[in-house]
């Protein structure tokens, strides 16, 4: 601290020196220290700084130990010692004075070295003053400062914590921002509890440490002694300054927690509107009493969280509401289907209430085999809009696209049909869907597309591929615009296949299109696993972590490898009209897979029905026939025959009469197999039959 003003001071001839005027007239007393005998000369002015009276001081230094601590002395010898060795002219430093009366004073000394030719200080002369004045304003401008750097930093936290607090949208939200240990430290606060009053009862939604919870305080009624209770009764902040006055007000909490240290603690009601929805209480170790300014802060804060604890509540509700709406318009079950594995799953939106009109179906159909494997609808689809307006329309589009199909309609009528009630309905929305009609007996699927995206096949390798599926336009504007024909597509699941369906919030991104869309999905079902289950969680987990502001529908259809009927074989001829040689071919094509396929037995009772299936299409349409053999190997062996054609007419039994040479293609059909069924193909039709038949035959 050796400093100012030292190097300014003129040496005296004579000693001791003469006390300069100016330093007397601004309080300052002189000093001259012979370093050779060892006399140090004050004059008045200094002996008033020390505190002494003249006849008290007898020249030597030792004599002021009466005045100067031993702590200061030790100090103040230390720098004058270290300033004479290292070569300084000057020195200085603050030390305290113990006054006569015992009380400390702080003062300051200067002192200029005076050294002969070698350089050895041969004497010191300076001054000495009272700095304390000068030391209390300093340090009061340092508390000042100390205090508003406080206070500033108090109000930043409210403000960050303000601004936090506008991105909370659940109450779980809000408790995480006012938990923040960051805003805890900085308020000076060392435990927090949060409760939500609903009707005459607290229960505390958040409370930390984690050390500090008391099991009694979970749930507290209004009219308890305990002030989260007190606060919430009277409208009015409880601030508690210390232990004794806790223990005093609230003694059975004052028990639970005397262990924890806590000095103080605030209380603050949440109110909105004139009416309190929760409390808060901010606990301290460490410290007494709040200040206006503390309190105003944590009020501040309080009114804060009040208001955000508010909004996150409406927008629970309003996402409860919502969500319970769309839910209900949903099936409550997917029915368990033999010959497959289906897992459905369903993301509501990330906005509040607005929900969007995804859905997904599954619907048993009439039909079937006598194998047990069944005919199953597949439906998905989105209601455009996101509101629950949206949501009802879903509700009533999905009921009767379920009751048409369930009547047996054809894929393509079953979706005309829903275009026309949807543009009847009087609304402005229209759906996007796609409807699936599954035979999970052969594994033929036809799909008719209504504007919605394509389906996914994941084969039973793990390989993932868009299916292409020609489509008409979304349900309610196909009825409008008269484009109620709808193109049916035709796929097949193999065993452990699976049909992957989902609406565009599980495809669309923001900044990429549809297609890089598709692709990104196609990847994340081929790496997923191979359970269907697992495969729709780990979808809609994606779905989750990306986030976005649409629903999500999913519907995974997995046809079954080993509890149902496996293709073994299969086999197929097209016979055009006109051409004898391929019908002869088509008959030998039959009677050689019977033979081979271990239905000897039956094979003249296949190759008949087979002979009149193809000859019924050669006769009654314009086209060719394409014929189809299957062999399925599981509980039993089964034999399976199709004829496939180009016309939309059904076949129907007629009454041949007595006489008649025509009309007992399908009495013959019934008489001699085992099952079978009429299917809708595109723009045309399919005639199966199937016959049952015994291993090694």
């Amino acid at each position: 601290m050796a400093d100012r003003g030292a190097s300014a001071l003129s040496l005296p001839d004579d000693w001791p020196a003469h006390p300069d005027p100016v330093l007397a007239l601004n309080r300052m007393g002189g000093f001259d220290w012979d370093l050779d005998t060892g006399l140090f000369h004050m004059d008045a002015q200094a002996h008033e700084v020390f505190d002494l009276r003249p006849d008290e001081y007898d020249g030597h230094p030792e004599s002021l130990s009466v005045r100067v601590p031993p702590v200061e002395a030790y100090r103040l010898d230390a720098l004058v010692a270290r300033s004479m060795k290292d070569g300084s002219e000057n020195y200085g430093a603050y030390f305290r004075i113990r006054r006569r009366d015992g009380s400390l004073r702080w003062a300051h000394t200067q002192g200029y070295i005076r050294r002969d030719g070698t350089g050895r200080p041969r004497r010191i002369v300076g001054i000495v003053r009272d700095a304390t004045e000068e030391l209390a304003d300093s340090e009061a401008r340092r508390e000042q400062a100390a205090r508003d750097a406080d206070r500033r930093e108090q109000t930043n936290v409210v403000q960050l914590t303000t601004a936090a607090l506008a991105h909370a949208r659940t109450v779980q939200d809000v408790v995480d921002v006012v938990k923040d240990t960051h805003g805890l430290t900085h308020l000076g606060a060392t435990g927090l509890v949060m409760g939500l009053v609903e009707a005459d009862r607290i229960r505390l939604i958040a409370e930390g440490p984690a050390e500090s919870a008391v099991p009694e305080t979970r749930v507290t009624r209004v009219d308890e002694n305990c002030p989260t209770s007190e606060v919430v009764r009277t409208l009015t902040p409880r601030f508690i300054e210390s232990p004794e006055e806790f223990a005093e007000r609230y003694p059975v909490l004052w028990h639970h927690v005397t262990g924890l240290g806590i000095t103080a603690a605030a209380y603050l009601p949440l109110i909105v509107r004139a009416r309190p929805i929760g409390v808060m209480g901010v606990l301290y170790s460490g410290r007494s009493g709040f200040s206006p300014k503390d309190r105003g802060v944590l009020l501040a804060l309080g009114s804060s969280i009040a208001q955000s604890l508010q909004r996150a509540m409406f927008y629970e509700r309003e996402k409860d509401l919502a969500t319970g709406l769309q839910q209900a318009m949903l099936p409550r079950t997917i029915p368990s289907v033999r010959g497959a594995d289906v897992a459905v799953r369903y993301r509501s939106a990330a906005l509040g209430r607005d929900i969007g009109g995804d859905w997904y179906d599954l619907i048993p159909l009439p039909g079937g085999t006598p194998s047990g494997a069944g005919r199953v609808g597949a439906v998905i689809g989105d209601v455009q809009g996101h509101d629950t307006h949206a949501a009802a329309v879903m509700g009533q589009l999905r009921i009767v696209l379920r009751a048409y199909a369930a009547e047996g309609h054809t894929p393509a009528t079953v979706m005309a049909r829903a275009s026309v009630f949807l543009h009847e309905l009087d609304t402005d929305r229209f759906a996007t869907c796609l409807y699936a009609e599954a035979d999970l007996s052969t594994g033929v699927v036809q799909v008719v597309r209504a504007g919605h995206i394509d389906p996914l096949i994941r084969d039973a390798d793990g390989g993932c591929r868009r299916v292409f599926v020609d489509g008409g336009l979304p349900l309610g504007l196909s009825a409008e615009f008269h484009s109620l024909a709808y193109p049916v597509g035709t796929l097949e699941l193999d065993p452990g296949t699976t049909l992957v369906l989902c609406t565009d919030g599980l495809v669309e991104q923001p900044g990429t299109d549809l297609d890089d869309g598709m692709r990104t999905l196609v990847s994340l079902v081929g790496s997923g696993p191979d359970d269907v289950r697992n495969l729709a969680d780990r979808l809609i987990d994606v779905a989750e972590e990306r986030g976005g502001d649409d629903d999500v529908a999913l519907l995974l259809l997995r046809r079954r490898g080993l509890e149902t009927a496996q293709s073994g074989g299969r086999l197929q001829r097209q016979v055009a009209p006109g051409d004898p040689g391929a019908l002869t071919e088509a008959r030998r094509m039959i009677r050689a897979a019977v033979r081979a396929w271990g239905g000897r037995n039956r094979a003249d009772e296949i190759e008949l029905v087979g002979d009149e299936l193809i000859t019924n299409v050669l006769m009654h349409t314009e086209g060719s026939a394409v014929v189809t053999l299957r062999v399925f190997i599981g509980s039993g062996r089964r034999l399976r025959v199709e004829v496939e054609d180009s016309s939309s007419a059904l076949p129907r039994r007629r009454d041949a009469g007595e006489s008649g040479v025509s009309g007992r293609g399908l009495l013959l059909v019934d008489l001699l197999a085992d099952a079978w069924g009429v299917e809708s193909r595109g723009g045309g039709k399919c005639v199966w039959c199937e016959f049952a038949v015994r291993d090694n035959d």
